[in-house]
């Protein structure tokens, strides 16, 4: 599945005030929902908080993918910010993220969420990827670089 088929660019933004991770957690469920007829923000923040209570999406090399499945999303959405500071998001490496990849997918789509979130993963483990996207500097170069495919090794 390609990121522009559940990325939007209304939902891809630069310099991003991130403050906490509760917070951004809170940006993300309204930036979603503000998009999507279907997700309530409330519910889809609670979904993600209890889906960081499970452990960290904190990825590493400042990079979080905080990720939940929800009854009323019926079609994988999600949103990308990078912040104007790196917050503290519990990551594995215990350094400060500033590259977050949200992703909501319907409560049935097992399959396909994991299958997103690999696609994520190698993505992001690629160190050009993550550089390119951080020298964005407007939200349409953000969503440009993200939805390009990665070279594998």
């Amino acid at each position: 599945m390609k990121i522009e088929q559940f990325l939007l660019p209304q939902c891809t933004l630069t310099g991003v005030q991130g403050g906490s991770k509760k917070r951004v957690l809170q940006l993300i469920a309204n930036l979603l929902a503000e998009y999507s007829s279907n997700i309530d923000a409330n519910e889809l923040f609670d979904n993600l908080i209890n889906r960081e209570r499970l452990g960290s999406t904190g990825f590493g090399n400042g990079i979080a993918i905080p990720h939940c499945r929800l009854e009323s999303c019926h079609k994988p959405f999600a949103c990308l910010l990078k912040l104007e500071e790196g917050i503290d998001f519990d990551a594995i490496d215990g350094h400060p993220v500033d590259v977050i990849f949200a992703l909501v997918v319907p409560a049935e789509a097992t399959n396909e969420h994991l299958a997103i979130l690999q696609e994520l993963a190698t993505r992001f483990e690629n160190s050009s990827y993550r550089n390119n996207l951080r020298q964005a500097d407007t939200n349409p170069d953000l969503f440009d670089i993200a939805i390009q495919s990665v070279p594998t090794a």
